[in-house]
């Protein structure tokens, strides 16, 4: 019994420390001023766990639309696999690569030539073949774009109609006009629920996915979105929330397109939409996003309150993904700069398969059968 009332003592003063009005509110305002009443309705945080449902139902119907749609599509355009070799039954090598390393150094390859008594070339093929075993195929890497990019032309015409008739879309001072006593949209709120949901599902979706280069990148960009998407619907910034998901997703819709029509080998298309990209990310990620939309929320703000913890915290988020956009420009130069002055081919952030023929004549059959990636696949741009 005392034990039960030092539980609920504890909960209740983490409860009361975790809304505590001072963290997310500026000092003038109080929870008291975001209850509804005649004329304005506000967001409120329980309404944040109807995310959750969402992400279901996007797996699901990220499931339905890859199995009914994108597969016969990739079927149409002729998108194959790449023929793997088989690997050796080999229960010592299996053991070693499940419980201890996938990649293992030269030292314990030796050392597994006299465990198995291979000579070490066939122990370096099994390694690699093996791995190429765990890697997905181009038609997943197709299918997973195709999807990311339906979401994301979607979402983002969606987001253009909620907003292209809001005065702060022009205007960003109008942002924090009357804040935090701003009426929550029917369309703001659904245009919420769809994007965190669709970022929760590409959360829980992470490990299976394509593995990329840039793995914890994407963890670190779909955490701090999710992050600030739930932090600005608690706080009311959701005119300024819903600029920075306008602003993010209509360089992404070209980005996947581009990787679509690349896995399918419509190379023209897939470079032309790579071009349109790199622009649109470098204007809408290092110009418009720096010195809009954060000097919006970093600049205004204090014509109207005084800076409180809230302030400080989404700013840093931001500036956060600022980093991230910054890793990403990086990465498309590059690659631009192979794209003009040498050939491109794979993914920079993708696990791509080596080459695991043993012979001259086993590397000819594997050339006659490649698939492959080129450059449209290689950025990301969250």
């Amino acid at each position: 019994m005392i034990f039960e009332d030092i539980v609920c003592s504890m909960l209740q003063t983490v409860s009361e420390w975790l809304w505590w009005e001072h963290l997310w509110l500026p000092g003038n305002v109080s929870w008291s001023d975001l209850e509804d009443r005649e004329g304005y309705v506000y967001a409120k945080a329980s309404q944040l766990y109807a995310a959750l449902p969402a992400a279901l139902c996007m797996l699901l119907v990220r499931y339905l639309f890859e199995r009914y749609l994108a597969i016969p599509l990739a079927d149409s355009w002729g998108i194959r696999d790449k023929i793997r070799f088989t690997v050796e039954s080999n229960p010592l090598l299996e053991k070693y690569f499940c419980s201890q390393a996938r990649n293992p150094s030269q030292a314990n390859i030796r050392s597994l030539c006299k465990k198995t008594s291979w000579p070490e070339r066939r122990v370096q093929v099994w390694f690699r073949r093996r791995r190429n075993q765990e890697r997905p195929g181009i038609r997943k890497r197709f299918c997973e774009a195709s999807w990311r990019s339906v979401f994301y032309c979607s979402v983002f015409v969606y987001g253009i109609l909620a907003l292209y008739d809001k005065p702060w879309s022009y205007n960003l001072k109008e942002v924090w006009a009357g804040f935090p006593n701003q009426s929550l949209l029917p369309s703001q709120y659904w245009y919420y629920i769809l994007e965190t949901g669709f970022y929760l599902s590409l959360l829980i979706s992470l490990p299976f996915d394509v593995k990329r280069k840039d793995f914890k990148e994407q963890m670190i960009h779909h955490s701090a979105t999710l992050t600030l998407l739930s932090f600005s619907w608690i706080s009311n910034y959701i005119r300024i929330g819903t600029l920075v998901m306008a602003i993010h997703d209509c360089s992404d819709i070209l980005l996947e397109g581009a990787k679509v029509f690349n896995y399918a080998k419509r190379h023209q298309t897939a470079n032309a939409m790579f071009v349109v990209f790199t622009a649109v990310f470098m204007v809408t990620r290092l110009i418009i996003f720096p010195f809009w939309l954060i000097h919006c929320t970093w600049v205004y703000p204090l014509e109207e309150f005084a800076p409180f913890f809230g302030y400080y915290f989404f700013n840093v988020m931001l500036l956060v993904l600022q980093m991230l956009h910054i890793y990403w420009a990086l990465l498309i130069l590059q690659m631009v700069y192979k794209f003009i002055f040498s050939k491109l081919e794979g993914d920079d952030r993708s696990d791509e398969e080596e080459d695991d023929s043993d012979s001259p004549k086993e590397r000819n059959h594997k050339v006659n059968h490649k698939n492959g990636v080129g450059l449209r696949g290689r950025a990301n741009g969250h």
